[in-house]
């Protein structure tokens, strides 16, 4: 009977796939990799925020490990591989730069499953999840359009790639809505986190006459540069950066990232893991909008939590026409919306823009 019942539970155990790591009283064994520093206050931290939900609700039936400031590229597959020999059943690998990494070092453990944040490239083994990002942008623009004093808006930029891209158009439409005057200067820092050329970008910015600095960039350095210039509002990227509120941070973009790592962890314990791509925005709840403060007008505040709302409910899309590319070429008719592929290849600017995108 004893051994009956021992070669029932280990063909249970087998039936179910992945659940055998459950079934064996191991913990699953979850790790992050991350670009910057877990107190950067932005990108990373929000990351680390939804680690730490992981343990919180799967308590000792998850172990989680993490790696802060790996640098895209070969450091990064190092990084993994000895992530995944050390025993890791999912590995989340939280930046763009980190997709042929993670794809490589997928290939060579293909029993570890991986989720790589906003890249396009998969496999069995590996998933790849983004949020929708440009719809607070478009919430942002439609605030900086309305406050500037000077119409010039300073961006801050970290890389050109189409979630960078896509973010500056969603607030230029927005800005220029509501604002036709509005003037756009981007700067391109070339780095996600990085706060000394983070803090002179927005000084130089500032310097240029732009009242209103948004940034695609990580750390509160920005938000610091900004403090106690009268009359420059800022905006949280990432992480709500509340501690720079009620002046210069007016909102922000929040990334929820917990829901979606306490699925994803859940699957593998259960043994349903899938490869899937998920781009979810605020109706999800994968982005929010950060509190919006008092030193917002009432009426613009109003606006803007509407635009938010109808964003949430499906019933506007940021990127609906009529709007023509930047060479004045017809991209989107009255009433059209840009459909994912586009949007997930952005590599063009909008009509008005007049820098232009480097390669």
């Amino acid at each position: 009977m004893k051994r009956r019942n021992v070669l029932a539970g280990a063909a249970l155990a087998m039936s179910l796939g992945g659940a055998a790591l459950a079934g064996s009283h191991e913990p699953v064994k979850v790790g992050f990799i991350y670009v910057g520093p877990v107190g950067d206050g932005g990108w990373t931290y929000e990351h680390n925020q939804g680690r730490l939900a992981v343990e919180e609700h799967f308590g000792d039936a998850v172990e989680t490990v993490f790696q802060e400031s790996v640098p895209e590229g070969a450091d990064a597959e190092r990084a993994l591989t000895q992530m995944a020999l050390q025993g890791a059943d999912l590995i989340f690998t939280t930046s763009f730069g980190y997709m042929d990494p993670t794809i490589n070092v997928a290939a060579k453990f293909p029993d570890v499953k991986f989720e790589h944040a906003t890249g396009y490239k998969r496999a069995d083994n590996v998933s790849t999840y983004s949020a929708r990002f440009y719809e607070g942008r478009a919430v942002q623009g439609h605030i900086a359009g309305k406050m500037t004093k000077t119409n010039k808006v300073g961006y801050i930029a970290s890389f050109p790639i189409p979630e960078v891209i896509r973010g500056i158009n969603a607030a230029y439409i927005h800005a220029k809505k509501v604002n036709p005057d509005i003037e756009f200067s981007i700067i391109w820092a070339y780095t996600w986190f990085d706060p000394a050329k983070e803090a002179d970008a927005a000084n130089a910015l500032i310097e240029q006459g732009a009242d209103v600095i948004l940034q695609h960039t990580d750390s509160t350095a920005p938000q610091a540069a900004a403090q106690g210039v009268d009359g420059v509002i800022t905006f949280g990227q990432a992480s709500d950066m509340s501690e720079y509120a009620p002046l210069p941070r007016v909102s922000s973009i929040i990334d929820n990232w917990a829901p979606y790592y306490i699925a994803r962890t859940q699957a593998v314990i259960d043994g349903t893991w899938a490869s899937v791509d998920t781009w979810d925005g605020i109706g999800p709840g994968m982005v929010e909008i950060g509190e919006i403060s008092d030193a917002v007008p009432a009426d613009v505040k109003a606006e803007a939590e509407a635009m938010r709302d109808a964003i949430a409910a499906g019933g506007y899309h940021p990127f609906t026409g009529p709007l023509k590319k930047q060479d004045g070429s017809d991209w989107l008719a009255e009433g059209e919306v840009a459909d994912d592929g586009t949007l997930a290849g952005m590599n063009f600017y909008v009509e008005g823009l007049t820098a232009t995108i480097p390669n």
